[in-house]
């Protein structure tokens, strides 16, 4: 199993995710979205994972306008915008190979086991 956790250290979800993998002994590379963001072909991978960059954008984000902007610009500039953008991202991000999940979802990473 490897296991990526994409989120940020004041994220309570991500805290949590973090913590299901710790108390369960499995290894997990965190990578904190403020310093690293996702390279291009990693969110494409999450997108296909997930099924589509929809599912990934969080209807709660802070920034109001920017995720106006993301929700209603056309689909062919979508993408380059939210890699420009990735704070409307749910988090955390969890990868493990070829899956993936956005938001706090510890009923999928125990099939994972």
């Amino acid at each position: 199993m490897n296991i990526q956790i994409f989120g940020t250290k004041k994220s309570a979800d991500t805290r949590k995710a973090e913590r299901f993998f710790k108390e369960r002994g499995i290894r997990f590379q965190a990578v904190d979205m403020k310093e690293k963001g996702l390279s291009k072909g990693e969110l494409v991978s999450v997108i296909q994972a997930v099924g589509g960059l929809d599912k990934l954008i969080d209807t709660d984000c802070r920034d109001r306008e920017l995720l106006s902007l993301v929700m209603h610009i056309a689909e062919v500039d979508r993408l380059q915008k939210v890699l420009e953008n990735q704070s409307v991202l749910k988090l955390p991000i969890v990868r493990n190979g070829r899956q993936a999940t956005c938001g706090y979802q510890p009923e999928v990473w125990k099939s994972w086991e």
